[in-house]
This record gives structure tokens, C-alpha cells and sequence, in this order.
């Protein structure tokens, strides 16, 4: 039996070369190729089918084990190219073993030809395939594994316990080779990042659902899910209609971290009240370390603008908020994740301005925001050709008044009571400050003074010119 798809053909065994695979292994370790070969049962060969027990080879396209049917389905969701993906594994006996429905995407750190550092990120199209999913025997665990784009490739793979199931091992191939996402890359052909899932035991029997976003970073990758509904390890081939929740889409009387407000759209009409002002954001302190030295200080207070269908102002919480990136000698990355589904990179670069002088400057920003107030939607913007905050090097800039940095035409980053300092920080301390035009309050004293100046001369000369038009009044003829 093919897969569903009709994509897959026979292949030969591979007699003999290899162990029969097991799962607890990276998906990436049986081939050199990004996708491995998984091959179909040979009719001559008895054993093979007895045990029905899958091989792997170097050579040829990925194919569905006799066993397994799988049934795939793709639809058109969310925001900025992104995809749900819908897959329903099937036995031979036509019962459904895997279920899932999901949502993800990747943000992705690559070096170009110029030896700097651009971020990516890549969605999941609708030209998505699934070979190699399989509901797994007693040799080995089940897997879920699609291909999409030019040469990407993402699989996870289930293990359970007395009880419960979980996901073990993530296995994501991204391919440089796609100009369209990885442009300018230095390196290319596919690049493979293993981790493990973070996903907590599921009970058997029930559904794991997760609306919120859940983020794995690894190796300059982060891998994001979100809209998750998962069920491994079907049993009598039914999906449960016991839900498991996750912790983040759990009740709670806390009040939403960070403001949000969000344009009416209501038809009906509403008694005109006037909209409460957006407060400003409390500054969050923010560090990076190589090895036990600090790198890279930040202190600032952002306020995320997008202008969408439904425009909204968004405050980030320090407290809740997650710090990594990276330190370099002449660039640096400061990426935030506010722990609710926003995602905000700082990219800075050197540069040198005469034979001995270099300064720092912002370059880059990269904003995501997962948005499931309509559903679950990606709002991604960038600017990579930004030239802010201009400061010698070995200094630190800052600017307590509000800036506003233009990502794109939609979307705008307010920054408040700013200080940072991305190069040769020294003993864990910011250097000396170089001030924004906006905080420069010397300016304000000539003005002020020329004001007041010019003020009392209108005054002096009001008066001289009433005073004048008395004394010329003259006398009265008898």
C-alpha cells in the first residue's frame, strides 16, 4: 500500500548495513541526506514482513512504512503566510493513531557573505508533505514528520510511560539553499538542530491542548507552537474527547501581564466615552554575559505600536520578561520574549568614522507578535537599515525622553528612560553617558532667555509708543 499521498514508491532494503532504528536516536543520525530514507517492506524478503520492521537507507525519497496510512490536510490560517498544519496518522487497519493539529513557526539567526547576522523567519506553506509519519510497533516509538518549503524538514517522535505519553525528540532541518528566506547566506545546504520537546507527560486516553504560545530556542533557532491539539498513542482508534490543558491557557485570576488596548470594532453604537491613556512602560534592566563577564547592558521601558485592522498598544513587563542574544566585537544582539508570545530583537554594529575613531549604532529590529484574540495570528515586522543611536565606542547612549523607532509603516517601537551599552562594558557598569538632542536641556536656556529678552523689548516699546502719543497731543486753540 502507498501512502496517501501517492508520493512515496518501493524501495530496496538495506541488507545487513544498518541496526534496525531506534527512536531514542536524532531522526538526522540514519542519513547524511536531510531527509532519510524510510523504506517500504520487501516482498521477498519473509522476515521483513513478519516483523514489519522499517529500515534506513541513503538513497531516494522518504516513504511511508506498509503499515501506516497517513492522512494530511492543510488550511489556510493566520497571519503573514502562516499555515495549520492537520495530520491524522492511520494504521493498517484504517484506526487513527496520532492526531495533531498545530500551528509553529521559526526564527532563525544565519551569517550572510558581508560576515554579519540577519534574522529569518520561516513558516510553514501550504506545500507541505508527511512522509515518514508512522504509528510505530514494538521496535520503535511513533513519529510525526512533515517536509514543506524548499527542503525544510520538522519531526518529534512520542514515547509513554505507565500512563502517560509525551513528546521525546524535535528534530528541525532548515535549508540555506532557500534564497527566498536565507538571503545572502555565507553557508548553504541543510543545517540540523536536535532538542529535546519540552511538552509535559500527558495522561493516555486524553487530548493535549494548548493555545498559547510555547517557544524552544537552540543554536540561534527558536521554534514556536502555538494552537497545538495533540493526541499520541490513540487508543481503539478514537480521539479522546478528554482535553489536557496546558499551564499557560489555565484560568487565572491574575490580570493579563502588560496593557493592551485594542480599537473597537463593535457595530452597535456605544455611549462616547474617552479612551484611558495608555500608561507609560516601567523600564525593565537587562544584561548579557560571557562567561562570568558582563557584555552587553540595557535599560529601557518599551511600548509596542501596531496599526492593524485592530490597532493595538502593547506595554512589555520587564518581570516576565526573558533576556538572551549574543556579544561580538563588532556586533551584538539583544533578543526580549516577554513570555507572552512577543518576541523583540535589538541588532547593533560597529563602525569606524575615521582611522581612529569607531562608533555603535542600532541596526536591526526584529518584532513578533502572537495575537489570539481573533484566533491565532503572526505579526511580524523588521527593519534592517536603521542608523540610531549613534555612540563612540566605549560609551553609553541614552535618551530618557520617548523615541520611536519606525519598524515598518504599521508598526513602531516607543522607547522610554533608554540606556545601553552593547560594547566593552567594564566591571559590570555602564560607561559614560553620551545624551540624546532630546534630553539636551542647554539648548532650553538660550531659548528661554531669548524669549524673556525679547518679551520685555515688546513691552519697552508698547510703552514708549503710548508715552509718545500723549506728549504729542499738544494744546487746546481758546
Amino acid at each position: 500500500m502507498e501512502p496517501a499521498s501517492g508520493r512515496g514508491r518501493p524501495c530496496d532494503w538495506l541488507r545487513g548495513q544498518r541496526p534496525a532504528p531506534s527512536y531514542d536516536r536524532p531522526l538526522h543520525s540514519y542519513c547524511a541526506r536531510p531527509f532519510a530514507c524510510l523504506r517500504l517492506g520487501d516482498s521477498t524478503n519473509a522476515d521483513a514482513r513478519r516483523s514489519m520492521e522499517p529500515r534506513w537507507s541513503h538513497c531516494g525519497p522518504l516513504c511511508l512504512p506498509r503499515h501506516c496510512l497517513l492522512l494530511l490536510l492543510l488550511c489556510g490560517s493566520g497571519f503573514f503566510q502562516s499555515h495549520a498544519v492537520d495530520v491524522e496518522v492511520k494504521d493498517s487497519s484504517n484506526a487513527t493513531c496520532i492526531y495533531a493539529k498545530w500551528m509553529m513557526s521559526f526564527f532563525i539567526k544565519y551569517e550572510t557573505n558581508s560576515s554579519e547576522y540577519r534574522n529569518a523567519t520561516l513558516h510553514v506553506s501550504p506545500n507541505v508533505t508527511h512522509d515518514g509519519s508512522t504509528c510505530g510497533n514494538e521496535t520503535f516509538a511513533p513519529l510525526l514528520a512533515i517536509q514543506f518549503g524548499a527542503g525544510h524538514f520538522w519531526s518529534i517522535n512520542f514515547t509513554k510511560t505507565s500512563g502517560t505519553y509525551r513528546g521525546s525528540i524535535i528534530t528541525f532541518i532548515y535549508n540555506t539553499n532557500d534564497t527566498a528566506v536565507f538571503q545572502d547566506a555565507k553557508k548553504r545546504g541543510p543545517v540540523t538542530i536536535v532538542v529535546n520537546d519540552t511538552m509535559h507527560p500527558v495522561q493516555l486516553n486524553r487530548v493535549y491542548k494548548c493555545h498559547h504560545n510555547e517557544s524552544i530556542e537552540a543554536e540561534n533557532v527558536t521554534q514556536s507552537f502555538w494552537d497545538v491539539t495533540l493526541q499520541a498513542f490513540v487508543q481503539n482508534g478514537t480521539v479522546s474527547k478528554n482535553e489536557s490543558i496546558c499551564d499557560a491557557d489555565a484560568p487565572t485570576s491574575v490580570p493579563p501581564v502588560g496593557n493592551l488596548t485594542t480599537a473597537s470594532t463593535a457595530s452597535s453604537p456605544a455611549p462616547t466615552t474617552t479612551p484611558k491613556p495608555v500608561e507609560k512602560p516601567v523600564p525593565g534592566n537587562y544584561s548579557l554575559k560571557n562567561g562570568n563577564q558582563t557584555c552587553f547592558l540595557a535599560t529601557m521601558g518599551l511600548q509596542l505600536n501596531a496599526s492593524q485592522e485592530k490597532p493595538s498598544v502593547i506595554n512589555i513587563n520587564p518581570k516576565t520578561t526573558h533576556v538572551t542574544g549574543s556579544c561580538g566585537n563588532t556586533s551584538a544582539t539583544l533578543k526580549l520574549n516577554d513570555s507572552n508570545s512577543r518576541f523583540i530583537d535589538f541588532v547593533f554594529l560597529v563602525k569606524n568614522t575615521s582611522a581612529n575613531t569607531q562608533r555603535f549604532y542600532l541596526k536591526e529590529v526584529n518584532v513578533t507578535l502572537h495575537v489570539s484574540t481573533n484566533g491565532s495570528e503572526i505579526l511580524h515586522a523588521e527593519n534592517h537599515n536603521l542608523s540610531m543611536w549613534d555612540t563612540s565606542l566605549g560609551s553609553s547612549y541614552m535618551c530618557q525622553k520617548e523615541q520611536t523607532v519606525e519598524v515598518n509603516e504599521d508598526f513602531q517601537i516607543h522607547t522610554f528612560d533608554l540606556r545601553v551599552q552593547p560594547f566593552l562594558v567594564k566591571e559590570n557598569k555602564y560607561s559614560t553617558a553620551q545624551e540624546c538632542s532630546l534630553d539636551d536641556d542647554t539648548i532650553l536656556i538660550p531659548i528661554v532667555v531669548g524669549a524673556a529678552l525679547a518679551g520685555l523689548i515688546v513691552i519697552i516699546v508698547t510703552a514708549y509708543l503710548i508715552g509718545r502719543r500723549k506728549s504729542y497731543a499738544g494744546y487746546q486753540t481758546l
